[in-house]
């Protein structure tokens, strides 16, 4: 699997080493030891994915920016069905990136995965028909822990390949700007 760092070089592209024929396909999602080696987290310890999520979308539905504060997730995001723009924004204040976000179509075709690390924001809107998206996780999900940012804020000024407004959820529509949103040391 070859890994690429993106503008922001926590946040990481796989790309799967596909075996094809007359038959069909075969590639490995997920190996954990090369994922380890890559991410690298310090003292050398394993990412502990805890919880997986799979979700269904219709075109011009947009989901997020979201993040929990406490019991922050890193999410290893892929596309089984359809295409989406997936987004991550840096809210780690420490970080020479705070602020800045990154994203990269992923689709059931590219067959791309995206690493979003614990202290960013992540979200996404389908491109296509309808998209299904799986995530891994490495926390689970708290409510009581769970924010969102406004997916159109000025300041953070993604460029979101859509036309028109995007689908939302109450909840994302009332979500605060960026710069009243809690971020991370």
């Amino acid at each position: 699997m070859k890994s690429t760092p993106l503008a922001i070089p926590d946040v990481l592209l796989f790309e799967p080493t596909m075996f094809g024929d007359a038959r069909g396909f075969f590639f490995e999602s997920f190996h954990q030891a090369q994922f380890d080696t890559v991410v690298g987290r310090p003292g050398g310890a394993s990412v502990n994915f805890v919880q997986d999520n799979h979700s269904r979308s219709a075109k011009g539905v947009l989901r997020g920016l979201h993040y929990q504060i406490q019991q922050p997730q890193g999410k290893l995001v892929r596309v089984v069905q359809g295409e989406v723009f997936d987004v991550a924004v840096d809210l780690r204040r420490s970080s020479p990136t705070f602020g800045r976000w990154v994203g990269e179509i992923l689709s059931a075709d590219n067959k791309r995965q995206m690493w979003v690390p614990e202290g960013f924001a992540h979200g996404f809107v389908v491109l296509s028909e309808a998209a299904e998206v799986l995530y891994k996780t490495t926390d689970y999900y708290a409510l009581t822990h769970e924010r969102a940012i406004l997916w159109n804020d000025p300041e953070i000024n993604i460029r979101w390949p859509i036309e028109g407004e995007p689908i939302l959820s109450e909840k994302d529509k009332k979500a605060p700007p960026f710069s009243q949103a809690e971020h991370f040391a």
